[in-house]
């Protein structure tokens, strides 16, 4: 079931995907139903284009991702819980792989930084020493890290949503004790990329050229001040071990907005240049 995708290090090439699935199927919020006509957002499409710079303002959040994919029967999900700076598009997740079909114990977490334009493993396993981290350049992968490091960089995922072609409001609700706005749209890669910012822009479009289809389906719920509480996408992308696209669901769940964030890189003697085996 692995989505593997190949990058450059060092002029070694790596193996840069995990186990490609995910996202929460089933975890969505209860509505409230749909507010007085006065409270309805003029322009949904505008209030959604808006969330990644919404992001941006705030600074900094604490995130938790979930990423699913069903296929030939099995479900699998990885979940994921760290932090993120908007401002310097950084973050740091620690990656909860599975339990594997045989019953093993899970896995142990797998540490990732991300990065404009890069996403850093440890714990990555398949050959790689403990100490060690496994670098991947995310222009070179053809989902642009959207679905490949098991959970979506929060940043990537508010925007995806600059590439919203139509959105429609579907109510008020609540998440977490935040009433917030339901919007529900589909977004277009290519045109995301077009409107991202510098760092987000080449994995982008890796990710239109590279996904079955450039259309993403979205359900994103934003607070009073135009930020991402909950985004939930659908990509649709072409494995090779499965005939036709396979479908993912990711979440991305945002809170504690300003909380502090020090995510540091590795230094290059940190970062592993051999080739990763085959799991």
């Amino acid at each position: 079931m692995a989505e593997r995708q190949r990058g450059r290090a060092g002029g070694t090439v790596v193996a840069a995907g995990l186990v490609a699935c995910v996202c929460l199927g089933g975890t969505g919020c209860t509505g409230s139903g749909a507010v007085a006509d006065d409270a309805r957002p003029a322009d949904p499409v505008r209030a959604v284009h808006r969330a990644a710079d919404a992001l941006l303002a705030a600074g900094s959040s604490k995130a938790r991702t979930s990423m699913e994919m069903a296929t030939g029967g099995t479900r699998v999900t990885i979940r994921g819980e760290g932090v993120y700076d908007y401002a310097r598009g950084r973050g740091r997740l620690k990656v909860m792989l599975p339990q594997d079909p045989a019953g093993q114990p899970d896995h142990r977490p797998i540490t990732e930084l991300l990065a404009p334009g890069a996403l850093y493993m440890k714990n990555r396993g398949a050959g790689v020493p403990a100490d060690k981290w496994v670098r991947v350049d995310t222009a070179t992968l053809s989902d642009g890290n959207l679905v490949t490091g098991g959970a979506t960089d929060p940043f990537a995922a508010a925007e995806v949503l600059r590439g919203t072609r139509s959105a429609r409001f579907v109510g008020r609700t609540e998440i977490a004790g935040t009433e917030v706005s339901h919007y529900r749209g589909t977004a277009d890669l290519e045109l995301a990329a077009r409107q991202a910012s510098s760092g987000g822009r080449a994995s982008l479009r890796a990710a239109a050229k590279g996904f079955a289809t450039a259309e993403v389906p979205f359900d994103v719920f934003l607070d009073d001040q135009g930020r991402i509480r909950k985004v939930r996408h659908r990509f649709s992308f072409v494995n090779g071990h499965h005939e036709g696209a396979v479908a993912v669901s990711s979440t991305t769940l945002l809170y504690d907005f300003g909380a502090p964030v020090d995510v540091r890189l590795p230094p290059a003697e940190d970062i592993y240049a051999g080739r990763i085996a085959e799991e």
